[in-house]
């Protein structure tokens, strides 16, 4: 194409000519957003349009958890014969309608957060889920600011709360944290775009706060939404790992353990000066002890730990351990 064609047209040539000659093959990844911004130099906007003009032409897809792939070719679709329906043409349906509705909107707002992060999310880029414009989407949505609000309260609506229900004031508020951790997983982004300083209204994520607090009982109501507020907030943060490592890898081309193997040799050579002895200490471990699930577990467990002094202080000032069976007597 012609030097003088549109920036991102000369991109997506590019990319599609990759494709064409077999560099890229179906289910391989193409430039992230952000790659093609540093690859080409172009805006974020310029490099949106090109992953969105590719899925158009049926050239790629977005896969949650990867990113935006290769699409498998498509069969050619038989020529029709030309019909006339009978009605009026004002009267025949129209296409750009097709599908669309306030949910399935929120269902493709959250298929493209998912594989591709919430940076990616915009009105273009959701409406070329379904083969149409922007406007099209305004129907159902006022703006992309709703749209996150109500992917992120169906995101929390698909939550599963255990039948039956933990009676335990400490087994609720671990499993209330458990379900949380298990969703930040299927929705990476979700847990960089809650926050407790400026929170938005969404009922079924309270919902899900309330059945965690269930069984807290003694505290006072500010304590009690003080402890409710940063079970949440712990969750949330260290869930923040997530999306911070699928931009890393779709930045990079490495999974975790690509990145950790390829740093291996300069952390090896930071830690034969002698330094730091915590660091080496792990350092003969053949697996890795330090996880994001390693941290999780063991924050949680200390922070119900710290809380039991106030759901059941009496055995928290006796030095007793909260929920912990009584030792049976010596002999």
């Amino acid at each position: 194409m012609e030097q003088s064609a549109p920036p991102y047209r000369r991109i997506v040539d590019e990319i599609r000519r990759r494709i064409g000659t077999g560099e890229l093959t179906p289910g391989d990844r193409v430039p992230s957003t952000r790659r093609i911004t540093q690859e080409w130099g172009v805006a974020m906007a310029t490099a949106t349009k090109v992953l969105t003009t590719l899925r158009q032409e049926g050239l790629v897809r977005a896969v949650p958890g990867v990113g935006t792939v290769v699409a498998e070719p498509q069969p050619q679709p038989q020529p029709q014969r030309p019909a006339h329906s009978g009605l009026p043409r004002e009267r025949r349906p129209r296409e750009t309608d097709s599908g669309l509705s306030r949910e399935s909107v929120v269902r493709a707002g959250l298929k493209v957060a998912d594989a591709e992060g919430l940076r990616a999310l915009s009105m273009r880029r959701v409406a070329a889920e379904f083969g149409v414009s922007s406007m099209a989407l305004y129907r159902h949505v006022a703006n992309k600011d709703e749209l996150v609000v109500l992917m992120a309260d169906a995101a929390f609506r698909d939550v599963e709360l255990p039948d039956p229900a933990p009676d335990g004031w400490r087994a609720r508020m671990e499993a209330g944290a458990r379900l949380q951790w298990e969703l930040y997983q299927r929705h990476p982004w979700l847990a960089h775009y809650l926050s407790i300083t400026r929170p938005q209204p969404m009922p079924r994520a309270m919902a899900l706060i309330e059945w965690t607090m269930a069984r807290v009982t003694g505290p006072d109501p500010v304590t009690l939404i003080h402890m409710a507020i940063t079970l949440l907030n712990y969750v949330r943060a260290t869930a923040a790992g997530f999306e911070d490592d699928l931009e890393a890898e779709q930045e990079t081309g490495m999974d975790q353990n690509q990145w950790m193997a390829s740093m291996e040799p300069v952390f090896e050579g930071i830690l034969a000066s002698g330094s730091y002895p915590m660091y080496g200490g792990i350092a003969a471990h053949d697996e890795d002890v330090v996880t994001l699930t390693s941290l999780f577990e063991f924050g949680l467990a200390r922070l119900l730990d710290g809380m039991a002094v106030l759901v059941e202080p009496r055995a928290a000032d006796s030095g007793g351990s909260a929920e912990l069976p009584a030792q049976p007597p010596g002999p």
